[in-house]
């Protein structure tokens, strides 16, 4: 299946890393112009070398993510894709129920929810009006069951994220939007999760890698590739969908 991108216009967010960062550059091979987005400075250094836009932005602040939307509409002309990757657990992993504070609930609940609903909210009006358009959330296997991190607000808001989504596709089906999530399986993207996977025994490794059908950990490049089926005209019929992708689980 080719799927192609020429002459569409992209943002992702969590692009200064891992799973966002590899999403932006499949979009870029195919053909996209895509504005990468993070709050984290890096990715001003990691735009020049994928040779894409870049903007440092807050995306849990509505008028940011407002702001953002907006902007890259007056410079392109156009919105077609958003393919959200911004969150994370902030390096709380294992944090326990009696640890969580109203500062380090609202900062996980920002990164993965309200920047999901603020840049959904700019875009599908946009999306709506060109009767075009692909809204694409990275949840996670944590807004399916518990979560290997143990943090309770990371596995409430990926439950929330997907929830949203399952939303948002409801209201945007019919004028040619669509709304799907891939929640990925335990993948070594980021600083915490490479920071979690190697505080593991080696008894623990092999346990988690035995609940996988296929018997390896995913790479940031297994999400891309089926976030860029999900924006695809290959998949105009598909909305409200949730695709596990974890290698299978046993």
């Amino acid at each position: 299946m080719d799927i192609r991108f020429d002459g569409r216009v992209i943002i992702v967010t969590g692009g200064a890393q891992g799973i966002g960062q590899a999403i932006g550059a499949a979009f870029r091979d195919s053909g996209a112009r895509v504005h990468l987005v993070d709050r984290d400075p890096r990715i001003v250094e990691v735009g020049h070398d994928l040779k894409m836009a870049v903007h440092v932005v807050d995306l849990s602040k509505r008028d940011a993510s407002t702001e953002l939307v907006h902007s890259v509409v007056a410079e392109e002309g156009r919105l077609d894709v958003l393919a959200l990757a911004a969150g994370g657990i902030a390096g709380l992993a294992g944090l326990p129920l009696d640890g969580i504070t109203d500062e380090n609930w609202d900062r996980i609940m920002g990164a993965n929810v309200k920047s999901a609903l603020w840049l959904s909210q700019a875009a599908g009006p946009i999306m709506t009006k060109a009767e075009w358009g692909r809204i694409i959330v990275i949840s996670s296997g944590a807004g399916l069951r518990p979560s290997l991190t143990g943090l309770h607000a990371y596995t409430a808001s990926k439950h929330a994220v997907i929830g949203l989504m399952k939303q948002l596709s409801v209201g945007l089906a019919g004028a040619g939007v669509t709304v799907n999530s891939v929640a990925p399986g335990f993948i070594l993207s980021s600083p915490d999760a490479r920071n979690q996977w190697e505080g593991w025994t080696p008894e623990r490794r092999s346990q988690v890698l035995a609940q996988i059908n296929t018997g390896r950990l995913g790479t940031a490049e297994d999400i891309a590739n089926a976030t860029l089926f999900l924006a695809s005209e290959q998949a105009s019929w598909i909305t409200g969908q949730v695709i596990s992708v974890d290698g299978g689980r046993a």
